[in-house]
């Protein structure tokens, strides 16, 4: 069965050798499995396919770090919803009802808010 959201913790480790070998292993850190894959490239690349895949990774390194950073903000706003919902199912009686709603609706804005691309 899979784990709860947050408990899993995988160890992951690249490996890449000189002749363009690369070694992945993969290892839960809970569960102690471990699996690994050797990726071997059956026709090495010119100087100038290299070449035009690095200019290609340079031009789209800024749109891959905002990328990156709205799915490390969803990421959290979703973990905060997810809290947040176990919270108010749990201590939701403890707090009066116009606090209930105004964390509730405070909820429905933020997913409101992850569930667009950007």
């Amino acid at each position: 069965p899979p784990a709860p959201r947050g408990v899993p913790q995988i160890e992951v480790t690249f490996d890449i050798d000189a002749n363009g070998i690369v070694n992945v292993s993969a290892k839960d850190k809970g569960t102690g499995k471990e699996h690994q894959i050797r990726i071997q490239a059956s026709g090495g690349l010119s100087d100038a396919d290299i070449e035009k895949m690095v200019k290609d990774a340079e031009a789209n390194a800024e749109a891959d770090k905002k990328r990156r950073a709205v799915v490390e903000a969803r990421n959290q706003a979703e973990a905060l919803v997810h809290s947040s919902e176990k919270s108010l199912k749990e201590y939701g009686d403890k707090v009066s009802e116009a606090d209930r709603t105004a964390i509730a609706d405070a909820i429905a804005a933020l997913k409101a808010a992850t569930e667009g691309d950007d």
